[in-house]
């Protein structure tokens, strides 16, 4: 599957999950109801991917976890927050970057509307 069609398939997905679930949670379980949702839909997702950091050719784990990797393509970045600030962007850029990865999804559930809480990103490194 694409990226296109694959952060169209995360974001209907997590819609279903604040449907259901609705804003106020902890981004915990927003994160397993996602996964769960995903996977039903027989997509490969993993959950708490750890991301070291390389600095000088050193490999350093330095605790950062990508909260969902979809297909080994898309991260997908948990809040629930009450409004995304520039720095969860940063925060997705920066594991985009640091994991390859060209896509990456910014997602806030505590929102009354999903659609108002969802970020993607795109770079070409």
């Amino acid at each position: 599957m694409n990226p296109n069609d694959l952060t169209g398939a995360v974001v209907d997905a997590a819609i279903k999950v604040h449907r259901a679930l609705g804003p106020g949670l902890l981004e915990s379980a927003y994160q397993a109801c996602l996964a769960f949702e995903l996977r039903d839909r027989d997509l490969l997702v993993e959950t708490e991917v750890p991301l070291p950091v390389v600095y000088r050719d050193v490999q350093l784990e330095v605790g950062y976890r990508i909260d969902l990797l979809v297909e080994n393509q898309v991260i997908v970045e948990l809040k629930s927050v009450d409004s995304l600030l520039p720095i969860h962007q940063a925060q997705v850029l920066s594991y985009m970057k640091m994991s390859n990865k060209k896509v990456g999804l910014l997602i806030n559930f505590n929102v009354t509307l999903l659609k108002d809480g969802v970020r993607r990103l795109v770079k070409n490194f």
